[in-house]
């Protein structure tokens, strides 16, 4: 069993005066792992620490700060297995998904290394003679990372790649759900090379937590997790007035066509609402069904749902695995539950499983409304309603009906459907024949409560620099 450290101004620090959390296997519910619990003296500290670093950090060049992005990168690679293992065994990822994820996460720093050269500023006209407008783009200072449980690798070189690359250092708490493959990312940053101070990494409670985000030295808050947890980022955000980048929940919906490849689209969408079980803010999580094809499309999805079985990812890498927590489970099952109670038909799964271990079969629902909680809140977990129409006005306001706006799928092959669709759908993406991957030189950002602000490409690393005008008359 591994027995973390936090990661603070380059060195490795437990905390004596506090009992440390336990990181389970959730294939098992066996304990892996320890990891030490900050205190907040070492928050302050790490806060104080970045800030320190960041003042030397912003003054080197930009293409100096991309060398260092890309020898973190080759670290990362070359720690795979390393950070594979820690992912596998505490997220019930296949080895190989894992160590992919790590490598993954090494294309998105080498991505935004390459920016360095592309960090531009503007010169505007001026309205009076002889004067010029020099607008800037400078570091936000020291930014907080709140990295979820689902894709804990990705998502953490996610946020800091873009914001080391633009200047500034970082303080990160990982989910405490999956905080070894965190630390073993500190091992690869310091490995590296990295200045000490420039990447802190801590667990903590929430206390600590909100310590964090409220240091006097915090200047900017980024998150990906749920709505709830984003309401909090802001309460905390009105202490320094931060900056907050905020990525939260999902509903992504997906309107099949008569025109639309059956097939294809019922793979494709089992395919993302069973992936890592159901646990990905853009995975398909309702199904509109034009009502002449809606029955031949059913029973393709119910098919291939069937078809799922789940089980340990570590002996067999095509099973579904478990979901992050036994909470989750129960509340997935909650949901199933009182759909069918309002009416849903249950087409397959929804059975609690007994024994150890989080897992949840893949489910799917027929005659869903539109009004049921099953269709208004994120699942988070492999359950599919599906639900039917009969013009395709009536789906494009179904699909808009909805608190939620980060991603959105379309099944066609008609180029003016495709045409209303880019137009009309409330949601910061919409992909066409294809079901969400977040493109990482593409921009992802939500509407309405699916957050503020967003990350990837050049939208997304922007979101790390605040402007300076400087008047300059001649």
């Amino acid at each position: 069993m591994n027995a973390y450290l936090n990661y603070i101004n380059g060195e490795w620090l437990g905390n004596d005066q506090a009992n440390p959390f336990s990181v389970e296997n959730p294939v098992n519910n066996q304990i892996i792992a320890t990891v030490s619990a900050a205190s907040f003296e070492q928050v302050k500290a790490a806060c104080d620490g970045a800030a320190q670093a960041q003042k030397l950090w912003r003054k080197r060049t930009a293409i100096d700060r991309a060398e260092m992005l890309r020898k973190m990168a080759d670290s990362l690679v070359a720690h795979k297995n390393a950070i594979g293992k820690a992912l596998a065994l505490e997220s019930g990822k296949s080895l190989e998904d894992s160590e992919n994820e790590a490598v993954y996460a090494a294309e998105v720093t080498r991505y935004h290394a390459e920016w360095a050269r592309r960090i531009e500023g503007e010169v505007i006209p001026s309205d009076s003679p002889n004067e010029n407008l020099v607008l800037h783009r400078e570091p936000m200072g020291v930014v907080a990372c709140l990295i979820p449980f689902n894709y804990p690798v990705y998502t953490l070189l996610r946020k800091i790649a873009p914001a080391l690359i633009a200047g500034n250092a970082v303080v990160v708490r990982p989910s405490n759900h999956t905080p070894s493959s965190a630390f073993e990312i500190a091992k690869a940053i310091e490995a590296a090379g990295m200045p000490a101070g420039l990447v802190n990494i801590m667990t903590m409670d929430h206390d600590k937590a909100q310590a964090m985000c409220t240091h006097p030295k915090v200047t900017m808050l980024t998150l990906t997790g749920g709505v709830g947890a984003g309401r909090m980022m802001m309460e905390y955000a009105k202490v320094n007035i931060a900056k907050t980048s905020l990525e939260l929940g999902g509903k992504t919906p997906a309107i099949i066509t008569p025109s639309a490849d059956l097939d294809k689209a019922a793979s494709d969408i089992v395919r993302s609402r069973t992936t890592h079980c159901g646990q990905l803010c853009t995975a398909v999580e309702r199904v509109y069904a034009h009502e002449s094809i809606h029955d031949a499309l059913l029973v393709k999805i119910k098919e291939k749902m069937q078809a799922r079985q789940v089980g340990d990812r570590a002996n067999q890498a095509d099973l579904m695995g478990p979901l992050a927590s036994r909470a989750a489970q129960q509340k997935t099952h909650a949901m199933v539950e009182k759909a069918i109670a309002e009416g849903a038909k249950l087409e397959c799964g929804g059975e609690l499983p007994s024994g150890a271990g989080n897992f949840y079969p893949a489910t799917l629902l027929s005659g869903v409304q539109q009004h049921m909680e099953i269709v208004r809140e994120e699942i988070f977990g492999p359950v599919l309603p599906v639900l039917s129409y009969t013009q395709l006005e009536q789906a494009l306001d179904l699909a808009n009906d909805h608190q939620f706006g980060l991603a959105s799928v379309i099944y066609t092959e008609d180029y003016r459907t495709v045409q209303l669709f880019a137009n009309e759908i409330e949601a910061g993406e919409l992909y066409i024949n294809r079901t969400p991957a977040d493109p990482y030189q593409g921009y992802h950002a939500g509407w309405k409560k699916s957050g503020l602000g967003g990350d990837d490409g050049k939208h997304g690393m922007l979101e790390f620099t605040q402007t300076r005008l400087v008047i300059m008359p001649y």
